[in-house]
C-alpha cells in the first residue's frame, strides 16, 4: 500500500492525481484555497492561452502519457455548511438546503448528510470524486441522481468572465449529461474547439435541496434485494448507506483509499471518513481474493454510458438484452417516445469481452474481475494500454450489436470518439 514519500516532486504526474494511475507530467499544478484563488488560477490560463484541466478526485479522467503543457487547477476547499435549521422544525416544511464548495470529497458529504439525518443522497454512496464533479457528470445511482437534488450551482463562466448562480432549470441535466458537460463536445466523446478539458462553467459551489428525516424510501430493486426488502419499503439512512457500499465493493465500484496516504491526494478527504474507508478496504483484503481487490479498484469506474438507442435498434437486439424506456420527465436531452436506454455490460459481455478480459496474458490492462464495465489498470499499464481495450472493445460491440459504445471519463490527449 502506498506511503508518502520523504520528497516530494513540484509538480504531479497525472498518474499521481487520478484513479487510474496513468497520465503523463504536468507543466503547471495549482492548488487554490480560496474562492477568489480559484477564479484566478482559472482566469490566468485562459488569459495567457494555455490548456486548462480542472481536476477533482481524478476519478472521470483517463489521460494521455505525454506531458501536458497546460495548467492543472485542483480546488482544495472543502467543507460544508447548512444555510436552513440543521434541525427540523416540528411540523414544519422538513425541506433543507446544504452547500458545499466544488472541491468537497463527494462521499464525505454524503457520510455528513446520512449522519445528520438528510434525505436525498445516501444512494450515491461511495461514488468517488468531488462535489464539483457531481453536477458535471450528473451522478447516479439505485434511483438517484444529484441533478434531481440541485437547488443552484455558483459557476465561473470563462467565456463572460463573470460568475452566475444556475438554477437546476438551467442546467440541463440529462443522464450522465449537464449543460456544464455538453459545453466540452462538439458531440459525443468529439472535443469542443474551446472548452475542453475543462467546461465553459468551472463549478465554484453546489446547493442540494434534501429533507429532513431518519429513514428512506428504498426506490432501487437491486438495492432491496440486497437489503432484504421490498422495493419502496422505508429503512434508516445509515443501513441504506451500508448497503450501498457493500454492493459497490462487490462490484469494485468503490475508490482504493489508499491513494489518501500518497503525496499528491493527502489532505483531500475528511480524516475520520477516510479512517472508515480505510477499515473497510482493510477487512476486504484478508478476503479470499486479497489484494485483488485493490487492483479492481484502479479505475475510472464506469468506461462506457449506456447506450440511448432508437426503438427499431433495441428491438434487433436479443430478447434479453436489458432496455428501458427513457424518462424524458428528467430531462434527458436524448429523451423521447421512441429511444430505449440499454445496458453497456450486457453489450460488452455479450460481445465476447468477460470480467477479466484482457488484450494479451499478463497485459496490465484488463476489465475488472468484478465488472465487465470498468478498465482497470492492473499495475504498470500505460494510457495506451487502455486506449487500445477500450477501442477493442468499441469495435466488437459495434460488430456484434451495430451500436458505438461512448466513453464517460473525460480523455484529454486521446481520442475514442
Amino acid at each position: 500500500m502506498p506511503e508518502a514519500s520523504s520528497t516530494k516532486a513540484s509538480t504531479p504526474t497525472f498518474a499521481d492525481i487520478t484513479t487510474m494511475g496513468v497520465g503523463g507530467r504536468i507543466a503547471s499544478f495549482v492548488q487554490p484555497h480560496d474562492r477568489v484563488g480559484l477564479i484566478e488560477a482559472v482566469e490566468n490560463a485562459d488569459s495567457n492561452g494555455l490548456p486548462l484541466c480542472m481536476i477533482g478526485g481524478g476519478s472521470n479522467l483517463l489521460v494521455s502519457d505525454k506531458d501536458f503543457p497546460g495548467v492543472v487547477v485542483r480546488d482544495t476547499r472543502q467543507g460544508i455548511s447548512v444555510p436552513d435549521e440543521v434541525a427540523p422544525p416540528e411540523g414544519g416544511d422538513p425541506t433543507v438546503h446544504i452547500n458545499a464548495p466544488a472541491g468537497t470529497n463527494w462521499d464525505d458529504l454524503v457520510s455528513y448528510c446520512v449522519r445528520m439525518h438528510l434525505i436525498g443522497i445516501e444512494g450515491l454512496s461511495g461514488i468517488p470524486g468531488t462535489v464539483g464533479a457531481s453536477v458535471v457528470q450528473n451522478i447516479g445511482a439505485y434511483g438517484q441522481e444529484v441533478g434531481g437534488l440541485v437547488d443552484s450551482v455558483e459557476v465561473w463562466d470563462r467565456r463572460d468572465k463573470v460568475t452566475a448562480y444556475l438554477k437546476a432549470a438551467d442546467l440541463n441535466f440529462g443522464y450522465r449529461t449537464s449543460l456544464l458537460k455538453q459545453t466540452m463536445y462538439q458531440a459525443p466523446a468529439v472535443p469542443d474547439d474551446h472548452f475542453f478539458p475543462t467546461p465553459r462553467y468551472v463549478v465554484l459551489s453546489v446547493t442540494l435541496v434534501l429533507r429532513h428525516g431518519s429513514s428512506a424510501r428504498v426506490g432501487s430493486a437491486q438495492l432491496a434485494k440486497a437489503l432484504g426488502v421490498e422495493p419502496g419499503s422505508s429503512l434508516p439512512l445509515e443501513r441504506i448507506r451500508q448497503a450501498v457500499l457493500t454492493v459497490r465493493a462487490g462490484k469494485g465500484m468503490l475508490e482504493d483509499p489508499y491513494r489518501y496516504l500518497t503525496d499528491w491526494m493527502g489532505g483531500c478527504r475528511r480524516a475520520s471518513d477516510l479512517e472508515e474507508a480505510l477499515a473497510a478496504v482493510q477487512g476486504d483484503l484478508q478476503g479470499p481474493r486479497g489484494e485483488r481487490v485493490l487492483l479492481d479498484r484502479h479505475s475510472c469506474g464506469s468506461f462506457f454510458t449506456n447506450p440511448i438507442v432508437t426503438r427499431e435498434v433495441a428491438d434487433a437486439l436479443p430478447t434479453d438484452a436489458p432496455r428501458y424506456f427513457v424518462d424524458a420527465v428528467h430531462g434527458d436531452p436524448a429523451a423521447g417516445p421512441s429511444l430505449v436506454k440499454t445496458s453497456a455490460a450486457w453489450l460488452i459481455d455479450h460481445s465476447g469481452f468477460h470480467k477479466g478480459f484482457s488484450l494479451g496474458e499478463g497485459s496490465a490492462a484488463a476489465l475488472s474481475d468484478m465488472h465487465t464495465l470498468a478498465l482497470t489498470n492492473r499495475g504498470g499499464a500505460g494510457a495506451d494500454d487502455l486506449v487500445a481495450l477500450a477501442r477493442a472493445i468499441q469495435e466488437g460491440v459495434d460488430r456484434t450489436f451495430g451500436i458505438h459504445l461512448v466513453p464517460e471519463p473525460v480523455t484529454p490527449g486521446i481520442n475514442l470518439a
